[in-house]
């Protein structure tokens, strides 16, 4: 009977220990493999070959983050995070804290793709998007954010482009109203139409300065994603220079394709050399696929983010 229990305690801790390998095996590298110099933050899928494909669930994406931290990355986005259980954003926050991981943006509300709303004025479509917003201060501080995304959505197809401005900057500063004392901050992004977002009220960087500079917040400012902007303006350099006072976040995605830099147009090493030599400190998001499947694909990745990070 002895030797039975024996036998069937050190099976137990073999096979918990088996159930956490890949966590230990992550987790034992204290020194990640490199420093970058912004703070690239991918987001769930990108590396979960890697990180163990045969996990499912909460653990699949406890061990991602702990892949993404031995790699070097500082910080992670998740658009989908608002729609997560309670406790497993808990769990995300704390696995991010204890690996000294920053959270990038969540979508703060839900975005109609297909019909206008806070550009209408509409009482109702205001309140249900100031709902939503006030909800998300609760993710915000489960998961340690200090950005939420917002897009304010389709345009009116009937009404003033004046009007629908007034109509979304009153908006704007009702829900700064609700943020602002927490220490959070909306970014607002402008999509591009020609190929994702056809439809959409907001897609230049100018019309997201003026707003921002009309809501007069410190919690309303620019999410800057390079890949929409490149389709619709190009000009990247100089148009980070003249919002420069109303970014507070940036993201990835070459073009064309929107996936990792180096495979489109934009030279990444020159923009990226140019937003840390502004002195950015804040996340740099991935918001981009990858251009291989498996393995190799997520290793190309991480090489294109080398690559870019290396200027001198």
């Amino acid at each position: 009977m002895t030797d039975r229990r024996q036998f069937l305690r050190s099976t137990l801790v073999a096979g918990a220990a088996a159930a956490a390998w890949p966590f230990a095996r992550l987790g034992a590298q204290t020194k990640p493999a490199r420093s970058f110099r912004l703070a690239y933050a991918p987001h769930f899928g990108m590396f979960q070959q890697h990180a163990g494909p045969e996990l499912k669930g909460e653990a699949s994406l406890i061990a991602q983050l702990e892949f993404m931290a031995a790699e070097g990355f500082t910080a992670l986005e998740d658009n989908g995070m608002r729609e997560k259980p309670v406790e497993l954003q808990e769990r995300i926050g704390q696995t991010m804290a204890r690996l000294n991981m920053r959270m990038g943006v969540f979508v703060a509300h839900e975005i109609n793709w297909n019909a206008p709303t806070l550009t209408t004025g509409d009482a109702k479509n205001r309140e249900k998007f100031l709902a939503e917003v006030k909800g998300s201060i609760e993710v915000a501080k489960r998961v340690n954010a200090k950005w939420m995304t917002v897009v304010p959505g389709y345009v009116h197809p009937r009404l003033h482009i004046d009007f629908q401005t007034a109509h979304v900057v009153q908006t704007l500063r009702q829900a700064c109203a609700l943020i602002e004392p927490h220490g959070l901050t909306m970014v607002l992004e402008p999509l591009n139409t020609l190929t994702n977002h056809p439809g959409m009220f907001l897609t230049t960087t100018p019309q997201a300065y003026l707003i921002c500079k009309a809501v007069n917040s410190p919690s309303c400012k620019i999410l800057f994603d390079m890949y929409h902007q490149q389709i619709t303006e190009g000009n990247l350099i100089p148009n980070i220079n003249a919002t420069w006072d109303e970014v507070a976040y940036f993201q990835v995605g070459d073009n064309p394709g929107r996936n990792e830099p180096g495979t489109g147009e934009v030279n990444w090493r020159n923009v990226f050399k140019h937003i840390h030599s502004k002195g950015f400190k804040g996340v740099v998001g991935m918001e981009h696929g990858n251009s291989q499947r498996g393995r190799e694909g997520e290793r190309a990745v991480i090489d294109a983010y080398i690559a870019a990070d290396s200027w001198t």
